[in-house]
């Protein structure tokens, strides 16, 4: 993000569990640029869990600190550490009742009109009754374009395995689905998570990113 510039993304994400429960989200996402080098991310989500209960889902504040552009070997480098704080609820299963650290790695290139993004991340939870005090991940995404002013996005992810009393079995996940931007500073986009294996939902998602202006 540029310096003083925000922009927003909004969607919707509706879950089938491997059981055959449904779930849905509505995360918000909110990003402004605080310097060359430094961006602010605030978001949370409105949530519905699989038994019924809805209410607000945790909220996470991220601050993004790009240290490189176009490195040799890691492209435009940046660090995400994130603090999440228990605005959910465990019990309604809206959150985690725990405090997170989490710190993401974010490589970027351009191969042509392709974009190919590669994360790898770790989180401490405070509270490990509702998920695993350690967790990590991974993802590698790919978005370009298609014809006029629709695009793809492609992207894999997964969780590994995790001990403990949550702990789960590990995840991974494939979502895919074309992107319309009919203004240079909207998006519009869509598709489907699909489960490669392990207990991650299968989804159906749409979102917008609006890039508001400068507000500073």
């Amino acid at each position: 993000m540029a310096t003083g510039f925000l922009e927003t993304e909004a969607g919707v994400e509706f879950d089938r569990e491997p059981d055959g429960a449904s779930a849905f989200l509505a995360p918000l996402v909110a990003k402004i640029g605080l310097a060359p080098r430094l961006q602010l991310a605030i978001s949370t989500a409105a949530v519905r869990a699989p038994g019924g209960s809805a209410g607000l889902g945790d909220a996470v504040v991220g601050l993004k600190w790009r240290i490189g552009r176009t490195t040799p070997l890691l492209g435009d480098f940046a660090l995400l550490p994130s603090l999440k704080f228990p605005t959910g609820s465990a019990g309604r299963g809206t959150g985690t009742d725990s405090t997170d650290v989490s710190l993401l790695a974010i490589s970027s290139r351009k191969l042509g009109p392709v974009s190919l993004d590669l994360n790898a991340g770790y989180s401490r939870r405070s509270n490990e009754a509702a998920a695993p005090r350690n967790a990590t991940l991974w993802a590698a995404a790919s978005s370009g374009p298609l014809a006029g002013k629709f695009g793809w996005n492609l992207e894999a992810f997964g969780f590994p395995g995790t001990g403990g009393i949550s702990g789960e079995r590990p995840i991974v996940g494939v979502t895919v689905g074309p992107t319309w931007q009919p203004r240079p500073w909207l998006v519009f986009d869509a598709g489907a998570i699909v489960r490669v294996s392990g207990p991650q939902p299968n989804a159906a998602y749409a979102g917008c990113t609006w890039n508001v202006g400068r507000i500073r």
